[in-house]
């Protein structure tokens, strides 16, 4: 049962580095703020992942199909937090955190196309899942107009996180087979390195406005690498101690914190009609991942 508060631990971390991510937005933008996570992350994945593999010495395979996992899980990564951001900046903090559950059907959709279906109570809580999401991302009127904007980005981040995820799963099988920590390691590191380079040179040629902002908040800039990269560790340190069900599961407080950090940091309220629907998706995922 050791995977519970190490999971929670993970959730909340997770949490505290979307906030510190959000509040760069301003100045940074959603790409520079989106590089933050990358670039300040990747020396403590560099750390977690030199103690994991002093621990378990292994020697990595770093074949064709890692690599092409890596890069397309290390941009789609890149998409999603780029998203997720945007979607948090116009919807608020906690329904982002809403919409970023569209990755669990989406995920599961994706994984017909290989042969993974899920039971009867998989698809129950997938069905429950899309209704909330789809009833959340129902659009407020601005201006007399709808604005799809929030839910749209909300939707492409779920989208491009469920693509990576599914990247990531297959480099991971490559590097290491048989040491799922070392191996989850050593894909996060690499990829780290992709997303930093890729998205540093980007913002270099295009906005070096957001390269001074980023590094003018270092401190900030430097606890959501930190978090980001504790949490990493920490989700594959549960999932290496319990099936990936249950974990996922447990993970599902996310939700309920990113509505107290966005209550609590940006001043943001739920209505009962969101927290209602917010419930309706806890249960689920929590219902997906069991069945």
């Amino acid at each position: 049962m050791l995977f519970i508060p190490i999971t929670v631990c993970a959730a909340a971390f997770q949490v505290a580095r979307n906030a510190l991510q959000r509040g760069l937005v301003g100045d940074a933008g959603p790409w520079g703020a989106t590089l933050v996570r990358f670039l300040f992350g990747l020396p403590f994945s560099l750390l977690f992942l030199a103690v994991a593999w002093g621990l378990a010495p292994v020697t990595p395979h770093f074949t064709v199909t890692f690599w092409v996992g890596a890069a397309l899980g290390a941009f789609a990564q890149i998409a999603a937090t780029g998203a997720l951001l945007v979607a948090m900046h116009r919807s608020g903090f906690a329904l982002g955190a809403a919409f970023q559950q569209s990755s669990l059907p989406l995920a599961a959709v994706a994984g017909l196309a290989i042969g993974e279906s899920p039971g009867p109570w998989g698809w129950l809580g997938l069905a429950l899942t899309t209704a909330g999401l789809l009833a959340l991302s129902w659009p407020k009127r601005v201006g007399g107009k709808l604005d799809w904007g929030g839910a749209v980005f909300g939707l492409i981040s779920g989208a491009c996180y469920a693509i990576a995820l599914n990247a990531y799963r297959v480099a991971g099988l490559q590097v290491a087979p048989h040491h799922p920590v070392v191996a989850a390691l050593f894909t996060t590191s690499t990829t780290q390195a992709m997303q930093t380079l890729g998205l540093g040179a980007w913002l270099a040629l295009t906005s070096r406005r957001s390269l001074v902002a980023v590094i003018a908040a270092w401190k900030s800039s430097l606890g959501a690498g930190f978090f980001g990269a504790a949490a990493s560790a920490l989700w594959l340190t549960a999932l290496a101690l319990a099936p990936a069900a249950p974990v996922r599961a447990v993970g599902v407080i996310e939700m309920p914190l990113s509505a107290i950090a966005g209550r609590r940091m940006f001043a943001e309220r739920l209505t009962l009609r969101q927290l209602t629907l917010g419930a309706l998706v806890t249960v689920g995922v929590v219902l997906a991942t069991i069945g």
